[in-house]
């Protein structure tokens, strides 16, 4: 898995701040018809996209907490801290 917990939680904050923007749009007094129409079908699509990544976002914390992967943070917290990653002084 290429996404971390950070960037898939990013991009789930963005796509329902595009949800609840595109709903205020189709539901104006002043749009037309085929507006709404074209908004519904947008709707339908950010949230399956939505649904896709919500679930690769449980997968992956189920993945960290069972162990089998280890957080992208943590590794690079690791290499930080192990003397055996550290470069000698001068």
């Amino acid at each position: 898995m290429a996404e971390t917990v950070g960037s898939l939680v990013d991009k789930l904050s963005i796509i329902e701040l595009k949800i609840y923007h595109m709903a205020e749009q189709a539901a104006r007094d002043d749009a037309a018809p085929d507006f709404r129409d074209r908004c519904n079908q947008r709707l339908e699509v950010m949230r399956l996209q939505r649904d896709d990544l919500a679930e690769e976002l449980s997968t992956l914390l189920a993945d960290i907490a069972s162990g089998r992967v280890v957080p992208k943070v943590y590794r690079q917290f690791k290499m930080y801290n192990d003397p055996q990653y550290k470069r000698p002084s001068a």
